[in-house]
C-alpha cells in the first residue's frame, strides 16, 4: 500500500525533517509506504556529486531573489525547487516491492519506474513524454532520431532535442527510500537561469503548463487558467500513477497528525523479508565499488 498526503508549500528544512521521520517509522513498520507530496519556496540543492561551478549567480544574487541553498545526501548536481513545482518524496521500503521480472525491486529499478509514473501524469493532461538514455528524468519534445512516434522507452533522440520536466535524484539507506522527483506544473522557469540544472547545458527545463500551451498551438482557451490543472489537481493524479506503476493500492492520508497518530497507534514490527539471490559474502570487488552501505542514484 502506498499512504500519500498533500501538504501544500513546506519549507525545505521542515522537508527534511519530514523524510527523516517517515523514514524512521517506515523502518520501524509503523507505517506503510508513505508518498509526501508538496512545493517549496525557492532553494538550490546540491546532491553528492554536484559541482558548485553549476551555481550561476552569486551568493548576494541569490540572496536577494530569497534563494536559500542546501547541501543534501541525494544522487545528483544542482537542482532548483520553488513555487508551482510539485515535489514528490517516496518513503519506500524497496524490499517491499517487486520489479517487472518478480524480483526485489533496485535502486535503478525505482528510478525508473518514478520516471513512467511521470510520463504517464504528463500523457493524462495531453503531454507526450519520455527518456533520454543518459539522462535521468522526463523529457518533453523529444524527436527520435529514427523517427518513430515517442514512448516511455528510453530513446536515442536526436542531437539537443528535449526539454526537462522532471528532475528525480534519490538516496538509499538500509532498503529505504528519500528525496525523490521534482516536477515542473507552473514553475517560473527564469528561476532556472540560475543553475545548469542537473548540471545540463545543452537541453532547456519546461513545464507541464508550458506544455500544455504548446500542445493548445494556435487556438489556445479563451482562459488559459481553465485549461491549467492546479498543483493539487497534479499532486492527486501523481499518487494515483505511482499506484498503477508500483502495482500497489494508493491511500490518501488527510493529514500528518492522523497518520502519526495511526504510527503511535501501531506497535514497531520491522518488515522481515527473506533473502533473495543474496550472497553469502559481498565479493571483495564489489565492497571496493560500493565503499559504502549508502547509494545514491543520479538524477
Amino acid at each position: 500500500m502506498i499512504q500519500y498526503l498533500y501538504l501544500g508549500r513546506v519549507g525545505y528544512d521542515e522537508g527534511l525533517r519530514l523524510q527523516a521521520e517517515m523514514a524512521a517509522l517506515r523502518l520501524q513498520g509503523r507505517v506503510e509506504n508513505v508518498l509526501l507530496l508538496l512545493e517549496h519556496p525557492p532553494v538550490l540543492t546540491l546532491g553528492r556529486n554536484a559541482n558548485r561551478a553549476n551555481i550561476l549567480a552569486s551568493d548576494e544574487l541569490l540572496a536577494s531573489r530569497g534563494v536559500t541553498l542546501h547541501e543534501i545526501n541525494r544522487g545528483g548536481d544542482v537542482t532548483y525547487h520553488g513555487p508551482g513545482q510539485l515535489v514528490g518524496y517516496p518513503i519506500f521500503d524497496l524490499r517491499s516491492l517487486r520489479n517487472p521480472k518478480g524480483g526485489r525491486l533496485g535502486p535503478v529499478d525505482f528510478v525508473r519506474l518514478m520516471e513512467e509514473a511521470l510520463i504517464r501524469v504528463c500523457g493524462v493532461f495531453g503531454v507526450p513524454a519520455g527518456r533520454i538514455c543518459g539522462l535521468t528524468g522526463v523529457w518533453c519534445g523529444l524527436r527520435p532520431a529514427d523517427g518513430s512516434p515517442v514512448d516511455g522507452s528510453c530513446a536515442q533522440i536526436e542531437p539537443l532535442a528535449g526539454r526537462k520536466v522532471g528532475a528525480i535524484g534519490i538516496h538509499v539507506s538500509r532498503g529505504i527510500t528519500s528525496h525523490g522527483f521534482a516536477f515542473n506544473v507552473t514553475t517560473d522557469l527564469r528561476d532556472f537561469a540560475l543553475i545548469n540544472p542537473c548540471g545540463i547545458t545543452d537541453r532547456p527545463v519546461t513545464s507541464l503548463k508550458n506544455e500544455i500551451l504548446a500542445v493548445a498551438g494556435s487556438q489556445p482557451p479563451a482562459d488559459p487558467k481553465e485549461a491549467l490543472p492546479s498543483l493539487e489537481d497534479v499532486a492527486h493524479q501523481s499518487a494515483r500513477q505511482f499506484g498503477l506503476v508500483f502495482g500497489e493500492q494508493v491511500l490518501a492520508v488527510e493529514s500528518l497528525e492522523a497518520l502519526r497518530a495511526q504510527a503511535e497507534a501501531t506497535p514497531a514490527n520491522p518488515p522481515s523479508f527473506p533473502a533473495q539471490d543474496t550472497p553469502l559474502q559481498i565479493p571483495r570487488e564489489v565492497e571496493r565499488l560500493l565503499q559504502t552501505k549508502e547509494r545514491p542514484v543520479r538524477a
